[in-house]
């Protein structure tokens, strides 16, 4: 099997213009036979970065309750499911399934991931798939930190807007601008080198997703910015990121298959698909569906178990510390949650 390095100079070899474009070289780069993602990239204190369910079972059980009140606005159906988009190893169908929501007693779990060694990790009880379902009678749709891996386009302002492309030299991967005719999203005043994504893959995901859902919900949650100008204002290195082992990783067009590549999420341009019906950030959202109830049960356990305690208490205890995690501004708690409603 090819490496990611050698399937993309395969692709550039094989184009008639001599280059790919970068969100061909990030496909083949995360999503390839030899990807990020296909081989060995993961969330997890083992894997390459931490998402909010790697913090512990707290972040799912405020979810299901998010789940149950979509349920609850379906008219509580026996054909619900809740989707998990990019759902990796698993860690987040977990700890739902662990708080045991009443929209499960009458529907399914389906965790959607395109890595196959991902999908081997997956629990029991769920339906684990590399699709999408093509339609949701009644359901909510949560994607996780995915927007920002889906393959996005990047443009360079070189006295106008360009498209970036990527062509192979003796020392590697380098970038190639080639005019086009720029998204209606990029500022039409921007300095010189200044570089923006263009969520390609993302909006059209958002835009099939919507349609699919009859009754129910779309929620994502990534980290976000609200407009593109914004963006294209900032060092691109803080937008445009790479991870690997827990760290920074290289630059983009540097190691393919061996780092993450990820990108700030321009609220802007997933509103241009249909405006959300709430942007609110992740501190927020849990402290509406009752993170500091679960976190005050926790310490009520813990306080009457202390004495002799079980590893149900223990996890209870664990409450405090992930609260603190996940409502930090700071942090992740300042990730911006979005929802559609069908």
């Amino acid at each position: 099997m090819p490496s990611a390095t050698e399937a993309i100079a395969a692709a550039i070899a094989a184009s008639d213009i001599g280059c790919i474009s970068f969100r061909e070289f990030m496909t083949k780069s995360l999503y390839g036979e030899s990807g990020f993602y296909t081989d060995t990239g993961r969330a997890g204190r083992r894997g390459d970065f931490i998402t909010s369910p790697e913090v512990g079972p707290l972040f799912g059980a405020v979810l299901a309750r998010a789940c149950d009140a979509v349920w609850n606005t379906c008219g509580r159906p026996e054909d619900f499911v809740i989707v998990d988009a990019g759902a990796g190893p698993g860690t987040l169908a977990r700890s739902i399934l662990a708080a045991a929501p009443q929209c499960l007693k009458h529907g399914h779990y389906i965790a959607v991931e395109t890595s196959p060694s991902q999908r081997l990790m997956h629990p029991d009880g769920i339906i684990s798939t590399d699709v999408m379902p093509e339609h949701i009678d009644n359901g909510i749709v949560i994607a996780n930190e995915l927007i920002d891996n889906l393959p996005f386009d990047v443009w360079v302002h070189d006295g106008s807007w360009r498209l970036s492309h990527v062509t192979s030299t003796s020392s590697g991967f380098a970038e190639v601008l080639i005019a086009n005719e720029a998204p209606a999203s990029l500022p039409t005043n921007a300095t010189h080198g200044s570089r923006a994504p263009i969520h390609t893959a993302g909006v059209e995901w958002i835009r099939n997703t919507l349609s699919s859902i009859s009754r129910g919900q779309l929620l994502i949650i990534d980290y976000c910015t609200p407009l593109t100008a914004l963006v294209a204002a900032m060092p691109y290195r803080e937008w445009l990121r790479t991870y690997v082992g827990h760290e920074r990783g290289a630059h983009y067009l540097k190691n393919p298959g061996l780092q993450d590549i990820t990108t700030q999420v321009c609220i802007d341009q997933l509103s241009a698909v249909r405006e959300p019906d709430a942007v609110r950030p992740q501190s927020q959202f849990l402290q509406r569906w009752g993170i500091d109830d679960l976190v005050e049960e926790g310490r009520k356990y813990w306080t009457e178990n202390a004495a002799a305690p079980n590893v149900a208490a223990l996890k209870m205890r664990s409450r405090v510390s992930e609260s603190e995690a996940l409502l930090d501004e700071t942090g992740l708690g300042g990730f911006t949650v979005l929802e559609w409603s069908v």
